[in-house]
């Protein structure tokens, strides 16, 4: 079901209304690959603010791209207070500023140096499996030898 409503205010020409794109929960959980469970998840956390028409949410343009930004820091591996924290600084100034784009960087420069620390983990892990296998074998082919 999609729903297209009248903007509030006529168009920038001052002739009709703009229509505006919304979205029905089970639309945006078809689009993005998730249950609308995970969406009202994100909405009980403040990261989503659809409008509530009786017990209907009507999630706008606005709530589409949060949630597209939201459910992309979740794969890089950000918190969900890290992710809040880009979508406020976004909301407040959505073409970016200084002190915004410094905080993304330090969140992304954080997550990098994270990640490599685990790479390193797995690798070392590798090794040390690999140590065991190879011992494993030699301890099989000496019985079988026997």
């Amino acid at each position: 079901m999609s729903i297209t409503e009248p903007e509030a205010t006529t168009a920038v020409n001052g002739s009709l209304p703009q229509q505006r794109r919304t979205y029905s929960i089970g639309e945006l959980a078809r689009m993005f690959e998730v249950t609308p469970r995970t969406i009202r998840f994100y909405e009980q956390e403040g990261l989503l603010a659809p409008e509530r028409r009786g017990q209907t949410r009507i999630y706008h343009e606005k709530d589409r791209v949060r949630l597209k930004l939201t459910l992309r820091g979740k794969r890089l591996g950000f918190s969900l207070a890290e992710i809040r924290e880009v979508i406020e600084m976004y909301d407040a100034m959505p073409d970016g500023n200084a002190r915004q784009l410094k905080r993304l960087l330090e969140i992304l420069a954080d997550k990098r140096t994270n990640m490599e620390r685990q790479l390193e983990d797995i690798r070392l892990m590798q090794r040390e499996l690999d140590d065991v296998e190879m011992r494993a074998r030699d301890v099989l082919e000496r019985l079988d030898q026997e």
